[in-house]
């Protein structure tokens, strides 16, 4: 007897089962599955409503709308939900501009592909797991993996900042204002701000929304005094410009931040 003559022979086993000991799955345990979701649901949507009027006041829910964000903050963490904790520590684990494709689309693909063609790969009817030690050791691997992740993610400490901070000696040196203390606070506002973010420098940080190098953005003449207005309102002096305002680091940063920026004349 083949495997697909063995796959009826059993499925009508069960339907005889069914029958004479059982209900089917359709309707009784989908019309179970239908009613727990609506319950689900409407919990959720309760939830939302008590939320969005403060029925019992913020401290149950939490308030409906934060402080406004601050560009300028320079001790926010930025962490993702919990339940992507092991997708964040895995990005740092491969933090290389060549192999970060690995943990963004690689290996979740990867992943994914394997979990949807499992069923049509393992297709024997034993499930005794005894008899499954494959299958058990990497489920028990994968989930070892996944807490482990997902608790480094969690403790993480913030390093992108210290990392950019790591390369102001040498940026220093290479621009030339390693004499100058105005420059060197500006250049540690640069890397605490997260301005690499957007913005490339002497090779450090990653090019978003159009945003320029600004390696040698102090030959270009612009002057402290245009540098601290388009920090203190980008889109005043720039029409346009999607960058936020740093107005919040406040007159004396903003005046080292124009200073570094000035003295960036690109390697020398």
């Amino acid at each position: 007897m083949s495997s697909i003559d063995e796959r009826r022979a059993g499925f009508q086993r069960y339907k005889d089962r069914v029958k004479t000991e059982g209900k089917p799955f359709y309707p009784y345990a989908m019309f179970h599955d239908t009613v727990m979701s609506l319950v689900v649901v409407c919990v959720i949507i309760g939830l939302a409503i008590i939320w969005k009027y403060g029925w019992f006041g913020n401290h149950v829910l939490g308030s409906l709308i934060g402080a406004p964000a601050d560009p300028g903050t320079r001790n926010f963490v930025p962490r993702p939900d919990w339940y992507f904790y092991f997708l964040f520590y895995l990005l740092r684990v491969f933090k290389w501009p060549e192999s970060v494709i690995l943990a963004t689309i690689g290996i979740p693909t990867i992943c994914l592909v394997l979990l949807l063609i499992l069923p049509f790969v393992d297709t024997r009817t034993e499930r005794r797991l005894s008899r499954r030690p494959v299958a058990i050791t990497a489920a028990v691997l994968t989930i070892i993996s996944m807490g482990v992740l997902t608790y480094k993610g969690a403790t993480a400490q913030e390093a992108i900042a210290s990392e950019v901070k790591a390369a102001i000696p040498s940026w220093a040196k290479k621009q030339g204002f390693q004499n100058n203390p105005e420059a060197l606070k500006g250049a540690n506002l640069f890397a605490e701000s997260g301005c690499t973010n957007c913005h490339t420098y002497l090779g450090t940080g990653s090019s978003n929304l159009g945003a320029p190098d600004l390696s040698a953005e102090g030959s270009k003449g612009k002057g402290i005094q245009f540098q601290i207005d388009h920090l203190t309102c980008p889109s005043c002096v720039n029409p346009g410009s999607p960058m936020p305002s740093f107005k919040a680091l406040g007159p004396d940063n903003l005046k080292a931040l124009a200073t570094f920026l000035e003295a960036s004349k690109g390697s020398q």
